[in-house]
């Protein structure tokens, strides 16, 4: 269900080694750069055949500094998502749309919870319904 996590860590230097350590057992060992550009942080990725989804970001590493986003079957239950968040009460991040500049065929939403957390649903497939 989940798509990808991003964890702030204080020192690429010392966390993209470890993480590169740590996760071969579990046979993630694929490692992407998302490099960063208009605002949006430079990202290490962690995965895969081709598939990251434990991703780093430098900065102050704080409890609160975790991003999730979780995995739609079609762009309609984005939607579906969206709505009913909105009608709970979140707060509107991005409404849902498409987002090609991620990943080809890459259509998501954000929200805030009512604590602020950032939540993210994507799909990835094309698939409309």
């Amino acid at each position: 269900m989940i798509d990808h996590v991003i964890l702030t860590v204080s020192d690429f230097g010392r966390s993209v080694p470890f993480y590169e350590d740590v996760l071969k057992p579990l046979g993630l060992t694929d490692v992407t750069d998302f490099p960063g550009q208009d605002g949006h942080p430079h990202l290490k990725g962690f995965g895969t055949n081709g598939a990251w989804f434990l991703w780093l970001k430098e900065g102050q590493a704080e409890p609160n500094a975790v991003h999730v986003g979780l995995v739609a079957a079609s762009q309609k239950k984005v939607r579906e998502f969206h709505d009913a968040a909105v009608a709970a009460g979140a707060s509107v991040k991005t409404a849902p749309g498409p987002q090609l500049q991620y990943f080809p065929d890459y259509f998501a939403t954000w929200i805030l919870d009512p604590d602020g957390h950032d939540i993210e649903v994507v799909n990835k497939t094309g698939r409309a319904d």
